[in-house]
């Protein structure tokens, strides 16, 4: 059973969603101000993290941005409807996905759901054979296994969206990838309307993994289409004890 720390002032919808997760197979931890929220996260255990943008004591961005360097859990943001900026800056801090409130509980679990699918075995499920492969392409390599990623054999700390977005990207190295196949694959779902997540995902990797060794980024903009990550020679693919 999945376990969920929920972090929102709302003492209402806090009761509401313990009820609804509950019935949806989720174990739920609630609290209510960020700095309860932040030493709980801290002390780990949590499978992932609802968190509000609005809270007392510590504002949910700055939580955020604490916790990051503690943990790379999955979080995803709640924020108020037409909250741009909030959306924006928790991407770029390290949320993995977001949601504008008012929210359908059914369509939080689908996005709850989709980011624990990527990132471990829930109750009844199974890992995919491909999560022991690694490829590396160029001075890049991703373990799919530990979902590690090196550059020059150096660790590069990745958040689950980032980490997810990194692999779909290597594993079509050299192919243009449109942002609506990625976000499906990353988010378990389609891009709304002017939505910037992938765009925010994709920047931060691209500070992570630095540019190659002639300057230009590894990771290519194809204006209309998508993204893709620059094939330098022949991405290698190998699968984990093969000889």
């Amino acid at each position: 059973m999945p376990v969920v720390l929920l972090i929102d002032d709302d003492e209402e919808l806090c009761t509401m969603l313990t009820r609804y997760l509950g019935r949806e197979g989720f174990d739920i931890y609630a609290v209510h101000t960020g700095g309860e929220g932040l030493k709980k996260a801290s002390d780990g255990g949590f499978d992932i993290v609802l968190l509000d943008v609005m809270l007392p004591e510590i504002q949910g961005i700055d939580l955020l941005r604490q916790l990051r360097k503690q943990t790379q859990v999955p979080v995803l943001m709640l924020t108020a409807r037409g909250e741009e900026v909030d959306r924006v800056v928790g991407l770029e801090v390290g949320a993995d996905d977001y949601m504008a409130k008012p929210f359908s509980p059914r369509e939080l679990v689908a996005r709850m759901r989709a980011i624990l699918r990527r990132t471990k075995a829930t109750e009844g499920s199974t890992i995919d054979a491909s999560s022991n492969q690694v490829v590396r392409v160029g001075d890049i390599e991703l373990d799919q296994g530990a979902r590690a990623v090196f550059r020059n054999s150096k660790p590069v700390e990745l958040t689950t969206a980032e980490f997810d977005v990194l692999a779909i990207l290597m594993g079509s190295a050299g192919r243009i990838l449109e942002r609506d196949s990625i976000a499906k694959a990353v988010l378990g779902r389609p891009l709304a309307p002017f939505e910037r997540s992938i765009d925010m995902h994709i920047s931060k990797l691209r500070r992570k993994l630095g540019n190659l060794s002639g300057g230009q980024p590894r990771i290519r903009t194809v204006r209309n289409l998508g993204y893709l990550f620059v094939n330098q020679g022949n991405a290698a693919r190998t699968t984990k004890g093969a000889s």
